[in-house]
């Protein structure tokens, strides 16, 4: 991670790996507070650090109630979802003594500054972590191509995206006991075998401009601190 773009990653968190365990959704603070500080931690390395956060576990909640609705209106409930959870992030970030930014891409003013490509590079050369809400903005985009997208806009080096699982594998380890993970594998390769690890727009797009996507399990302590450093952990997408 030498040069300015490779210091500079794109961290997309799931939302469900925030839920409490007990209940399956909401927000577990000891694992915001945990992803605080490790976000800090690889700040500590000098290294740029924006991120996506998705709502999973604030409108699962709610899911239930979203079902026979526009899809567009149920759409942009899981985008206020996602402001929930950057507002605990930042909150947590700051409390571990990171300075950090919500931009959102829906303007709600009292909460949040509006997602201003320039500003937020601007912020993240002073240090600051960025925390991207509300989606693109738009209803029918999901949270991962949200991230690719953020990512291609800041020139990131790379597009972290930490989840429950810890990695791509050639078969649904679910349903196969010799499942095994694969440390890479190409964008065609994930195009062509249909995963749904992630949006294939979301991955389309980081081919397009070369952005390489790394999966990886963030349940795991320490796990997001060496992904951030580029240690081999999960799959690399290039």
């Amino acid at each position: 991670m030498a040069d300015s773009a490779n210091r500079r990653v794109l961290l997309k968190l799931s939302g469900e790996a925030f839920a409490d365990p007990e209940v399956g959704y909401g927000i577990h603070p000891q694992t915001v507070h945990r992803v605080a500080g490790e976000i800090a931690e690889a700040l500590g390395n000098g290294v740029e650090v924006a991120v996506v956060v998705g709502g999973g576990n604030i409108f699962r909640g709610v899911s239930q109630a979203a079902k026979g609705m526009d899809p567009a209106t149920a759409d942009y409930m899981g985008m206020l979802a996602t402001v929930i959870n950057a507002l605990a992030l930042r909150d947590a970030l700051e409390g571990a003594g990171v300075d950090t930014r919500v931009q959102s891409a829906i303007t709600m003013q009292e909460l949040a500054e509006p997602y201003i490509r320039l500003r937020a590079i601007r912020h993240l050369e002073k240090g600051r972590v960025v925390v991207f809400a509300a989606g693109t903005g738009n209803p029918f985009f999901t949270t991962d191509t949200t991230a690719a997208l953020r990512a291609i806009e800041i020139n990131a080096g790379a597009l972290l995206k930490a989840s429950k699982v810890d990695g791509i594998y050639d078969a649904d380890p679910a349903e196969n006991a010799e499942a095994k993970r694969l440390p890479e594998l190409s964008y065609m390769q994930f195009i062509a075998g249909e995963l749904r690890v992630m949006d294939t727009t979301a991955v389309t797009m980081c081919k397009e401009h070369e952005v390489p996507i790394h999966v990886f399990d963030m349940t795991v302590p320490g796990n997001i601190v060496k992904a951030v450093r580029g240690d081999q952990i999960g799959t690399v997408v290039h």
